[in-house]
């Protein structure tokens, strides 16, 4: 079958690619990142609004009572609702659906189409929340800022990936990974400044989201379609206009012939999603698609920042002291960022993903022992505790914002190949809202039930994932993105499943079929 043709070829041409860092790649990388800004924005102004006070009073009032109740006491289940966690949660449950409807957008229509869509989607959510009445106007408003987030969280990690040269693809790929980080920080001190603002500071906390929506949407009109995706579509005079433009030269011949092969192959695939679990896509499915999406919600960072204006309430802060310690969580993240964007290409994904677990584990005990020696009396925590807590909070955002944060976004994008990228890159985005859903629904009576020992359970599953990594995710800096299939074929686990002979019995057997 051809499939064996041109996978040999393409591992013969990977060191003929030229290219050059030009001006017009650099705009559209950036100008695609935007689309990260949508994930931070709502990740970081979620959390201070429900700690409004004015919000609370309109919405769910029974919270507000109790959190006057223990006003000066620290109470673990203070905020244990589960309407008010809906709020945050429904967005999730809206962008898990709506990331298949995105598939077929990334697949067929390109993945600047998907781009737009999700900046359309996030405009309207944002200005239904910012003049919601009742608690339904609120959720139908969560609900289009989950489908733009979707429809973003599914496009632009892949256009950056297809953008990049191999050698540079890790700090690209993070591009998104820094505009998140950024929409978390001027989530906080957006937040910060309207908490302010009484009685209305929390509709321009939500109204603000258009700022980011607009801008995207501006921003992808002028945006050029990735190489691949126009290969992918028939358009191959219009991708090799791109792909000169994009690498700088004219010489591009086998970096072209390349995804001319990969794009034959994407053709054939009829099914792409039922493709994704044939025997050979079975690291794909397991890895990209399935564990490290999940693993990056249970790491426990999107409790710190859905909730981190609450957390640091709940262990006594004052409203004001909780969204300015929730600001320089922010900032510890963008901080982190560009620490992995720095460096993750010259390290590798695994050293950060091992490192970073390391530390977390070490944070997440120290947070448990500390409210255990010093939390859940009724007695507000002493200042020098309170420093205490947001300082190791920070080193735990730190490691998370070099690893599983960037790198579970990152590493999905580039190891599925083209047949099978853009339902791949769905069911990622699925995964990780499905769980991010379920962090947002299940943190708050988490902490109420089960205390200091929830932060346990978290550095528990960062062991686990740690093993994970270590055991079976091969090291992909600096391979090109349509030759990361040869490491399967190499790997001591994966290489049963995808060593050119497997794969050939298996083409056998559809062949049969």
């Amino acid at each position: 079958m051809a499939g064996g043709g041109f996978v040999d070829k393409r591992g013969a041409r990977a060191h003929l690619y030229e290219y050059k860092i030009t001006s017009y790649f650099i705009c559209s990388c950036i100008v695609a990142a935007i689309g990260g800004s949508l994930f931070g924005y709502d990740l970081g102004v979620s959390g201070g609004v429900t700690s409004m006070d004015d919000f609370l009073v309109i919405f769910f009032p029974k919270v507000y009572r109790r959190k006057q109740e223990h006003l000066q006491e620290t109470d673990y289940c203070k905020y244990d609702n589960q309407i008010l966690t809906l709020f945050t949660s429904s967005l999730y449950f809206a962008a898990l659906i709506s990331t298949f409807g995105a598939s077929y957008v990334t697949r067929n229509k390109g993945r600047k189409a998907s781009i737009l869509c999700g900046a359309v989607s996030f405009f309207l959510g944002a200005i239904l929340n910012a003049a919601a009445k009742n608690i339904a106007m609120l959720i139908i408003g969560r609900c289009l800022l989950g489908v733009g987030i979707g429809f973003s969280n599914q496009a632009v990690p892949l256009y950056l990936s297809e953008m990049a040269p191999a050698k540079v693809r890790g700090a690209v790929n993070q591009l998104f990974q820094l505009t998140t980080c950024l929409g978390v920080l001027i989530a906080n001190f957006v937040n910060y400044a309207t908490d302010k603002i009484h009685p209305w500071g929390w509709r321009l906390s939500l109204g603000i989201a258009t700022v980011p929506a607009v801008l995207m949407f501006v921003g992808g009109l002028f945006l050029p379609e990735t190489p691949n995706s126009l290969v992918e579509q028939g358009k191959l005079e219009k991708a090799r206009q791109v792909l000169e433009k994009v690498r700088g030269t004219t010489n591009v011949d086998a970096e072209f012939s390349d995804l001319i092969d990969a794009s034959n192959a994407a053709r054939a695939i009829k099914h792409p999603f039922k493709n994704l679990l044939s025997r050979k896509n079975r690291p794909q499915l397991v890895i990209g698609a399935l564990a490290i999406p999940a693993f990056q919600q249970l790491t426990g960072m999107n409790s710190i920042l859905f909730y981190a204006p609450v957390i640091f309430q709940s262990l006594g802060f004052g409203s004001g002291a909780a969204l300015y310690s929730s600001a320089i969580t922010g900032g510890a993240l963008v901080v982190a960022s560009l620490i992995s964007m720095s460096f993750v290409d010259k390290f590798g994904r695994r050293a950060f993903f091992l490192e970073a677990g390391a530390e977390m584990i070490c944070v997440m005990v120290a947070v448990s022992i500390t409210l255990a020696l010093k939390f859940g009396q009724g007695v507000v925590l002493p200042k020098g505790i309170g420093i205490f807590l947001v300082v190791i909070i920070c080193l735990f955002v730190l490691a998370y914002g070099r690893s599983w944060g960037p790198l579970g976004w990152l590493v999905p994008s580039e190891i599925f190949p083209l047949e099978t990228r853009s339902a791949g890159q769905s069911v990622v985005v699925c995964v990780n809202m499905i769980f991010t859903a379920l962090i947002a629904q299940c943190f708050l009576v988490s902490l109420c039930h089960l205390k200091y020992g929830v932060f346990l359970v978290f550095a528990g599953l960062i062991f686990i994932m740690s093993c994970f990594i270590y055991f079976l995710l091969p090291e992909t800096k600096q391979v090109p993105i349509e030759e990361v299939y040869l490491l399967w074929e190499k790997h001591w686990f994966w290489k049963r499943y995808c060593s050119p002979m497997e794969n050939g019995m298996e083409l056998k057997k559809e062949e049969k079929v």
